[in-house]
């Protein structure tokens, strides 16, 4: 009852000052892991039932952060599923973020994980599935205006040189892709939180992001072919939204019987 209360209220204001955010704020801790030798930490937030060991996990766009997921996060958990989103440390190639991100669920104790992923965590997602393909880690995908092939951006050139680049221009580049025009409004906060969560990241956390999403690879789909995937093509970011939670619902209630 209280968090629908805060639903309706959300709607007013900036979404980081909104008592939605921070009712999120106040009862799922964020927490940091380090698994390997990598300069930052995995940051995370972990909710619901901490005795299921094959959660929903959330992978973030280029932009986006561990908390860009809240809504998502208090709504699941309240419904009984676990949900973890997590927030990159700088991996610099896939291959090592899918061994890093193994090594985190080796430390949670996870066995095999549900992966919504968006965009550049949408591609990841099929890395990780496909890279773990002989040890399955990943038991389902659901992915958000994913891709397979980083050749579509065309950018697998400049790839090598992100990490000499000076973070307003990597901040730049990704600011050019979000929609500006004729947005409702519960989109635009959308946007404008995500921006700010994007000011929150280092120049080596953009830097490694777009090199990963860019550099020249694709996804082998023989290696994935026994992995159920649901795929959704939306517009702007409006998986914010509470109007998407029945669609997790049923995508988690469906794979958990399959």
């Amino acid at each position: 009852k209280e968090l629908s209360v805060l639903n309706r209220m959300a709607d007013s204001g900036p979404i980081i000052e909104s008592q939605l955010y921070e009712h999120f704020r106040s009862i799922i801790p964020q927490r940091k892991i380090v698994v390997d030798s990598a300069d930052q930490p995995w940051v995370l937030y972990d909710a619901g039932p901490r005795n299921v060991r094959s959660p929903l996990v959330c992978f973030s766009p280029v932009c986006g952060t561990a908390d860009v997921f809240y809504r998502q996060l208090l709504d699941l958990s309240a419904e009984g599923y676990r949900i973890i989103s997590v927030e990159y440390p700088t991996y610099w190639s896939v291959e090592e973020f899918c061994d890093g991100f193994v090594k985190l669920m080796d430390h949670m104790q996870l066995d095999k994980v549900h992966i919504f992923g968006a965009s550049l965590g949408a591609y990841l997602g099929q890395k990780l599935a496909e890279r773990t393909y002989k040890s399955p880690r990943v038991h389902s995908l659901f992915l958000c205006n994913g891709f397979m092939d980083t050749t579509a951006f065309r950018q697998t050139t400049l790839a090598k040189a992100y990490w000499a680049l000076p973070a307003f221009w990597l901040k730049r580049q990704i600011m050019m892709n979000l929609p500006t025009d004729n947005l409702k409004p519960s989109v635009a906060k959308s946007i404008d939180f995500m921006v700010e969560k994007l000011d929150t990241l280092d120049r080596s956390q953009l830097a490694s992001r777009l090199t990963m999403n860019c550099t020249d690879s694709y996804v082998e789909p023989q290696k994935i072919q026994d992995v159920f995937v649901t795929i959704m093509d939306v517009s702007a970011l409006v998986l914010m939204c509470q109007h998407c939670i029945p669609v997790f619902m049923f995508w988690m209630h469906y794979t958990r019987s399959t």
